[in-house]
């Protein structure tokens, strides 16, 4: 396995300004240097369980046991670390599949307890690190049912303490530092406690490798925590907070209209914008408060 940076010459070019603002730089005021740059690594991990091939996903390197047991939730698989016997990350050869391995990267290889009954997920094998649901088959196949009821869970939120988890989640993003080019999730406490934080090039891939944390350590359903995402709040975040249990997701940038759906009909707080001392608040507004 590589690292989670890989290093790249690059051509640096920097323009003068102009005579003033808005006025385009002066011909031939540009300043052109070779330089060494990072960037966030994206190799693909194939996941199998029990030897069959369920999803090949690009990510990050780094928490790949996290990341596949958060896909074992997400997608209904597993809902506890007692339905997973063993997650081991290996080449094709090491895990027993070399006929099959195309060299590609690293695969997780997954054997679920005995007895356990799961079905291959309804999508193509492909997946990118900037979807997590691509390739499903039907929109049926997008929703996933959760054992947990966020309709039951009263945890109350400030707006305050919501408005500085961003920064929190940014001072916590040690590869991002370097890189400028990964996603963050965060999982915090109702009081602003951070618990987790995961980086990944994928969003649903560092909210994945967070969800994972959680199954493996026994936490679930994480009642009384709030997932924050550095990005867009998409539908398929939307259905991996619902399936962990989490009663509210917070975006710094704005949610889909399909996630906002989801978000009224499960219970599920979502909060989109949530940028320096405002938000939006586009479902269970009741968990906000602003006393």
């Amino acid at each position: 396995m590589t690292g989670r940076t890989a290093r790249r010459r690059v051509t640096r070019i920097t323009l003068e300004s102009g005579g003033g603002p808005g006025l385009a730089p002066r011909t031939g005021s540009s300043q052109v240097t070779d330089r060494a740059d990072l960037l966030a690594a994206e190799e693909p991990l194939g996941i199998r369980i029990d030897g069959q091939a369920a999803s090949l996903t690009m990510r990050t390197p780094g928490d790949d046991i996290d990341l596949t047991a958060g896909f074992l939730l997400s997608e209904g698989i597993a809902a506890g670390p007692d339905d997973i016997a063993e997650i081991r990350i290996c080449s094709g050869e090491q895990c027993g599949h070399g006929e099959h391995d195309d060299g590609m990267g690293n695969i997780a290889d997954v054997t679920l307890r005995p007895g356990a009954d799961w079905h291959a997920p309804g999508r193509n094998f492909l997946t990118t690190s900037a979807c997590g649901v691509c390739g499903k088959a039907s929109i049926d196949d997008l929703h996933t049912s959760s054992r947990y009821d966020l309709r039951a869970d009263e945890t109350q939120v400030s707006a305050a303490v919501l408005a500085e988890l961003p920064d929190r989640l940014r001072d916590a993003q040690r590869v991002f530092e370097r890189t400028g080019g990964l996603h963050a999730a965060g999982l915090f406490t109702a009081g602003g406690s951070l618990l987790v934080v995961r980086e990944d090039v994928g969003r649903h891939n560092a909210v994945d490798k967070v969800l994972g944390w959680a199954l493996r350590s026994g936490r679930l359903p994480l009642s009384g925590c709030v997932l924050l995402v550095s990005g867009r709040a998409s539908f398929e975040l939307a259905q991996k907070a619902v399936m962990a249990g989490i009663p509210v997701l917070a975006a710094v940038s704005a949610p889909s209209s399909l996630a906002a759906e989801l978000a009224a009909e499960a219970g599920l707080t979502l909060v989109g914008f949530l940028r320096g001392r405002s938000m939006n608040i586009y479902a269970g507004a009741h968990r906000v408060t602003t006393g």
